[in-house]
């Protein structure tokens, strides 16, 4: 509760606000997340996902599900093989 009225003071004091997104870090921060984010943007334009109807998104999401889960299956079988030898 004392946690969050002082993020909300904090939040909402301008002058905290302005000084901080003068700050190198925070400045540095910000082209970092805007470069990221171009260069995701190329690639998927180069793998051609930015064309991605839903439902090629949901069969990809389901692909990426199973094998997930047959890593894991696979990692825990390794682990039960070692636990007995």
């Amino acid at each position: 509760m004392v946690l969050r009225l002082l993020m909300r003071y904090l939040a909402n004091n301008e002058q905290l606000i302005q000084r901080m997104s003068e700050s190198y870090p925070i400045r540095r921060a910000a082209q970092l997340v805007v470069s990221l984010m171009y260069r995701t943007k190329s690639l998927a334009r180069e793998q051609g996902l930015h064309e991605m109807t839903p439902e090629r998104f949901k069969s990809f999401v389901n692909m990426f599900k199973n094998n997930v889960r047959q890593e894991l299956e696979g990692v825990k079988k390794e682990i039960n093989n070692k636990k007995k030898n």
